[in-house]
């Protein structure tokens, strides 16, 4: 059964829907390789966590708008991107309304079942991010345990997964639970967003911290360097108390 897509635009935004008023995936239109909702920012939140170079391996699971594909291939040169889309309809419309590049080297995109994907999959990632839902903003397979133990396998040393959650949602907190069985407690679940999006960080390598001045630094030269704005994040982390000590942990 194919996708229910509809596109809508407003303030110079266009917006992806899958048949519901739910946003799927928006871009502004004069900067489109731009990440225009807050918690697709923070799924990139990632690279405040780890020096760079990093990722040099991508994969992300559900295209949308394409939001995170682009900006990775925009400005993440270092990267090779895989992006897996269950939906074919999806891909064709990421490309002709929200500016997907063509495949090259650098980006691939599988029309395929991410969950399948990862678990048959025998690469190491060092960024798996996930942020795949249907019409009524449900994740199905991909908030399961045995998927979220797939993707640990699937982590590189210093790899990190990162989640979309729907913390409105009734089964969040199990699906939060999942997560952390699955990486034994190496969890960071961000603040929300005000959209109710709750981005969550996974890692299984050596557990690392850092500093609240670095991840300042680091938010500044990402700001300066790509336009992506992680201050709201750290302050929503410091007003949660994650930031208590000075450190952010995973």
């Amino acid at each position: 059964m194919n996708t229910p897509i509809d596109i809508s635009e407003e303030s110079g935004v266009r917006y992806l829907h899958f048949g519901s008023d739910w946003v799927q995936g928006a871009m502004r239109l004069r900067k489109p390789d731009a990440l225009e909702l807050e918690y697709t920012r923070e799924m990139m939140a990632g690279l405040l966590l780890r020096p760079s170079p990093w990722p040099a391996r991508v994969l992300l699971i559900g295209l949308g708008a394409g939001s995170l594909a682009k900006f990775v291939h925009r400005y993440l040169p270092a990267a090779r991107t895989t992006v897996v889309e269950i939906a074919p309809e999806v891909h064709g419309v990421a490309r002709q309304y929200f500016r997907l590049p063509d495949e090259d080297e650098r980006l691939r995109v599988v029309i395929g079942d991410g969950a399948a994907f990862v678990e048959h999959d025998e690469n190491q990632w060092d960024l798996i991010a996930v942020d795949g839902f249907d019409r009524n903003a449900r994740a199905g397979a991909l908030a399961s345990l045995a998927f979220y133990e797939a993707c640990r396998r699937r982590l590189a040393a210093d790899g990190l997964l990162a989640v979309n959650m729907f913390g409105e949602l009734r089964g969040f907190k199990t699906q939060l639970q999942r997560l952390n069985k699955a990486f034994d407690g190496r969890v960071l679940a961000l603040p929300p967003c005000p959209s109710g999006n709750v981005v969550a960080f996974a890692a299984a390598g050596e557990a690392g911290e850092v500093g609240a001045e670095l991840l300042h630094e680091r938010a500044a030269a990402l700001e300066a360097g790509t336009g992506l704005k992680l201050g709201p994040s750290l302050k929503r982390l410091k007003k949660s108390g994650l930031l208590a000590e000075g450190v952010l942990r995973l």
